[in-house]
């Protein structure tokens, strides 16, 4: 299933740096089979705000983004952007083709009728005879 790296960008500091990092990226991704979906560039902010930028690179599957971030080549070129860039960057899979939020909706009732099923059977058995009570 595909899957994508998402940063968030709050801050650059332009510099040598981030151009020597920029000119060498798109080789690092390319044995991963991954490319820019969004780099920068326009965004609508249609609700609260969203300082900075969105950076969203699409790979194949979960197993070749995390092999490109933990690469040697990436990891030799991770420092251009660190030391010059404040962001948030999470991994992720996609979804399957189909997928409707109401398959989400299943799982948080499920869960949490779970975790009320955990509670009760923790609870003391008030229906259990009481030992101190004789019974007939």
């Amino acid at each position: 299933m595909v899957a994508y790296a998402l940063a968030h960008v709050r801050s650059v500091e332009f510099c040598a740096d981030v151009a020597e990092y920029l000119e060498k990226i798109d080789a690092t991704m390319d044995p991963f089979g991954g490319r820019f979906l969004f780099h920068g560039g326009t965004k609508d902010v249609v609700e609260n705000s969203w300082p900075g930028d969105v950076i969203l690179i699409e790979f194949p599957d979960l197993e070749s983004v995390r092999g490109w971030w933990e690469s040697e080549a990436y990891q030799a070129i991770k420092h251009l952007r660190t030391d010059h860039m404040e962001a948030d960057i999470v991994l992720f899979e996609g979804l399957p083709e189909g997928y409707r939020a109401t398959d989400s909706l299943k799982k948080l009732l499920a869960a949490q009728a779970g975790a009320a099923g955990t509670a009760d059977a923790s609870a003391p058995d008030t229906n259990a005879a009481n030992p101190s009570t004789p019974t007939n």
